[in-house]
């Protein structure tokens, strides 16, 4: 059998292929004695945060307090005397003064009873002075001048009294105030009790807020107050008293606060944000207001560093605020708190601390 050129091609070349395959093998083969290569795991890198380091403060205790205004007094001017009303002088809204006149009654006979008794007590006079001339003479004795006398003093009283009613038709402004309201109008029938209207003090104003039963204890008389309106006034008034005797069913303690209030433009009844320096002084780190940061349950307060780098959370309280942040108690007198990256992080988390430049 005769091998043709193009078999003989394809022996050679099926021989080279197997002989390429089988060096590859031994090649590929680790030598004896040698480890197979390690694999390098590589270390996850830790997550970056900006801290500073803070020492706590000893700083002094700031109540911040809700209240509302009030007016220092408020008082229904009603009628002394029974008679219909004449005059309506004031207008609901406008200072009044002081003996300024709300109503006025009529006058009816009042003005007769007080003639009658001028007139009697004129006549009860000469009676007594011409008792005295002749009880220097001898022709009256002391018991009829002390009878005289008895009737002069009784006629005057009656004059006092009659006088009295008739001025009782005017009803006056007790003290300097706003006249809130008008309650009798020009020919109401006033009895005896009945109101005119309404006058409130205004000035002092008075600022009202209730301390709790740890707070009550670090406030004193006389001590200042900054106070911010909800109508934006921002103003500053002296605690005047604190009341000693809790509310039975809030266990706190309505406080007073004076405020001048000359122009009584300031309104009663309007909403306050009182703060008071309480007497404790507490140790507080001063940090920047936009760290305060939130924990699973909801807890407001600052992550912080321990001493692997490790991610710590410590609840804190806000007692005070400046220009440079604010004053919180809760964590460690010495400490690291993040203020850059700590809502990129957990509790745990070991991080790389850079210390920031202040």
């Amino acid at each position: 059998m005769k091998i043709t050129r193009s078999q003989i091609i394809a022996i050679v070349a099926s021989f080279a292929l197997i002989l390429w395959f089988i060096l590859r093998g031994v090649l590929a083969e680790p030598k004896a004695g040698t480890a197979p290569p390690k694999t390098v795991e590589k270390t996850p890198e830790r997550p970056s945060v900006l801290i500073i380091q803070s020492i706590a403060e000893p700083r002094q205790q700031v109540l911040d307090l809700f209240g509302q205004t009030e007016a220092n007094r408020q008082v229904y001017v009603k009628a002394n005397t029974s008679s219909v009303v004449i005059s309506t002088p004031l207008k609901e809204g406008q200072i009044v003064n002081k003996g300024d006149i709300m109503c006025k009654q009529s006058v009816n006979e009042r003005d007769a009873v007080v003639e009658q008794m001028q007139a009697q007590a004129r006549q009860a006079e000469l009676q007594y002075n011409a008792a005295l001339k002749l009880a220097e003479k001898g022709f009256r004795s002391e018991t009829q001048v002390a009878t005289l006398q008895a009737g002069l003093d009784a006629a005057k009283a009656s004059l006092k009294a009659a006088q009295v009613e008739r001025s009782n038709v005017n009803m006056i402004v007790p003290f300097r105030g706003i006249f809130e309201r008008q309650e009798a109008q020009i020919g109401d029938f006033l009895s005896n009790g009945q109101s005119c209207g309404l006058v409130v003090e205004l000035n002092p104003l008075i600022v009202t807020v209730q301390l709790t039963e740890t707070q009550v204890s670090q406030v004193k008389v006389g001590q200042e107050a900054n106070i911010t309106l909800a109508t934006g006034e921002k103003i500053t008034g002296t605690l005047r008293r604190t009341e000693t005797v809790a509310n039975p069913s809030t266990r706190s303690f309505r406080t007073e606060i004076l405020v001048p209030n000359k122009q009584m433009d300031l309104k009663a009844g309007v909403t306050a944000d009182v703060r008071l320096l309480g007497s404790n002084i507490i140790s507080a780190h001063n940090v920047p207001a936009g760290i305060l940061a939130l924990d699973e349950t909801g807890t407001i307060g600052v992550r912080y560093l321990d001493y692997d780098d490790r991610v710590s959370f410590a609840p804190t309280t806000t007692i005070d605020e400046d220009e440079d942040g604010l004053w919180v108690t809760g964590l460690p007198d010495t400490t690291r708190i993040i203020v850059k990256g700590q809502d990129f992080v957990a509790n745990g988390t070991q991080v790389t601390p850079t210390l920031a430049v202040q």
